[in-house]
């Protein structure tokens, strides 16, 4: 499992690379520069990018769950960047979980979801 945050210097919003299988190391290693941008801007931009990704073990799921809960309102946009199909439907699943507007690009796009996020 790997991880990556880049805090984009566009105020308001953060970019996480992750590959692997997600786990509750991984949060916590991405999770306070979450709720530090959070504190920051109030609402916050995310670009969710996934490369060779295989999803959340149980550990990680609880702690999403627990993050959608606490920040339901504290997402304006999350751009989902992925490589495969379920991966798509990811951007349908999360919609119930958050007020964030949210849009699947594909791997090849990830330039025009950076733009969609600061528009």
């Amino acid at each position: 499992m790997s991880v990556t945050i880049n805090e984009v210097q566009q105020e308001n919003i953060l970019e996480i690379h992750a590959s692997g299988k997600l786990d509750q190391e991984a949060y916590e290693l991405f999770l306070p520069s979450v709720e530090r941008q959070i504190e920051e801007y109030g609402k916050i931009r995310i670009l969710f990018a996934m490369h060779d990704f295989h999803g959340w073990d149980a550990g990680a799921m609880w702690q999403d769950i627990k993050f959608d809960v606490k920040h339901f309102n504290d997402i304006e946009r999350l751009a989902i960047v992925g490589e495969k199909k379920w991966e798509r439907g990811m951007a349908m699943f999360c919609r119930p979980f958050t007020t964030a507007k949210i849009r699947y690009f594909d791997v090849s796009e990830i330039d025009e979801a950076r733009l969609w996020l600061v528009e």
